[in-house]
């Protein structure tokens, strides 16, 4: 089936190109050669992190009442097993359909946007609180381009623009999933196993594939507040990864999750400000006492961004999750308490961006530090265009922590670096 969609979506892409002759049509796209290696000796993963070559083609043709989308990358993946077939969940194959989707106007306070896209909404800088959409935590970690963070949705996004605000509906019909961390390219902290596991040891997550009946559905209803923007949100759907454990069919599966927010964005002086905050309902263990599915939590961020020098920009954030009914997770532990989760899980966050060279040359440095789990993240990287067309790029992940149970401490032995070149048309 995934692969006849594949088939699909590329008989799709090609046709629509076909017809950039007959209809105003606009392509773009660009091929992106990347290398990467890991820092350290990995037992369970290669040494290589990347070696692969895209080609991207995106597609924008506009009808008197419509526009059609169409982009999909082209990939060739020196490390991708021989015979991987197209997997279009998991951006797996010689394609990756990022978009193709058609964008119409049915009464004039309404947009509505049908088939496949990438969605986003929230006010933090690569944390995420409403932010329920897929994410590709696979490319983002390996080194990939920052683009790639967000993985596609299969959805129906509505927009609409009454007086009293603004307000966006997505409708997924079939759970869209994260492409995550499963073992294949990164290792990660297995608590089954109590012992970091890779390729020795793939997840096989249940996915809840059914149409119509596996849906998600995320609103968000925002509107200027004095000089700020300020949202509400709702999700009803399901963890995003697979954090629950069915211990009968010894299987990771995405429990049932709903999720209600608000954030405020804006000015601050000459500094941008945000602040947003949300609390995951954890629908299938309310009480907490199930030791294989997540407990609910609260989650809180604020930023502040300014440039700070000429060309150098600062951005900070603070970041909290807080279990819910903590005494009953405790009581209910199923691994040593010395790799329990903490109640209360603190992560500072800190981007520089410096602009050089008539802009040509741009550095930065994002880094993530968690002061309750005492682990951090590097991620260092370097652009410089050589033209219009022409530009290199060097990138970092670098992961320290001082136990292998915590979010970036998991990840120590995955620590890479990474090399590539693009071309832009």
């Amino acid at each position: 089936m995934k692969t006849m969609l594949g088939r699909i979506g590329m008989i799709s892409l090609i046709g629509l190109i076909q017809s950039a002759n007959a209809l105003d049509t606009e392509l773009h796209g660009f091929a992106d050669a990347r290398v990467g290696a890991r820092t350290r000796k990995q037992p369970t993963e290669e040494d290589r992190s990347l070696t692969e070559t895209r080609l991207q083609l995106d597609l924008l043709t506009y009808l008197d009442r419509a526009t059609i989308a169409a982009r999909a990358d082209l990939v060739y993946d020196d490390l991708a097993d021989d015979g991987e077939k197209v997997d279009l969940e998991n951006g797996d194959g010689f394609i990756d359909l990022r978009e193709l989707n058609i964008l119409f106007t049915p009464v004039d306070i309404m947009d509505v946007k049908v088939g496949r896209q990438i969605l986003t909404w929230g006010t933090g800088d690569l944390l995420f609180i409403n932010d329920l959409f897929p994410k590709d935590w696979n490319s983002f970690l390996l080194g990939r381009d920052e683009e790639y963070l967000k993985a596609p949705s299969d959805a129906i996004f509505a927009s609409l623009f009454p007086a009293i605000g603004s307000i966006d509906i997505a409708y997924t019909p079939r759970m869209d999933a994260d492409r995550y961390v499963d073992g294949r390219r990164l290792s990660y902290w297995n608590p089954m196993a109590q012992s970091i596991t890779g390729q020795n040891a793939v997840m096989d997550a249940d996915r809840q594939d059914r149409w119509f009946r596996d849906q998600e559905i995320a609103v968000r209803f925002y509107r200027p507040l004095l000089s700020y923007e300020a949202a509400l949100y709702a999700y009803h759907g399901y963890w995003k990864s697979p954090s629950g454990f069915n211990p009968v069919a010894g299987q990771a599966y995405f429990p049932h999750l709903n999720a209600y927010g608000a954030s405020l964005r804006g000015t601050l002086g000459s500094a941008l400000v945000n602040a947003e905050a949300g609390y995951y309902d954890s629908r299938q263990d309310r009480n907490g006492t199930n030791p294989f599915i997540p407990n609910s939590e609260v989650r809180f961020m604020t930023g502040y961004e300014r440039e700070v020098a000429k060309n150098l920009t600062a951005g900070m954030q603070y970041y909290m999750e807080w279990m819910m009914n903590y005494d009953a997770y405790e009581d209910n532990l199923l691994t040593p308490a010395d790799t329990a989760r903490d109640e209360v899980r603190h992560v500072l966050s800190l981007r520089l961006t410096k602009m050089m060279m008539n802009q040509n040359l741009i550095l930065g440095l994002f880094t993530f530090y968690s002061p309750s789990d005492n682990d951090f993240y590097l991620r260092p990287n370097a652009t410089y265009k050589l033209n219009d067309h022409w530009m290199l790029t060097a990138n970092g992940n670098i992961f320290v922590g001082e136990n292998d149970h915590t979010f970036f401490g998991q990840f120590e032995d995955n620590s890479n670096l990474n090399l590539g070149v693009r071309y832009s048309f």
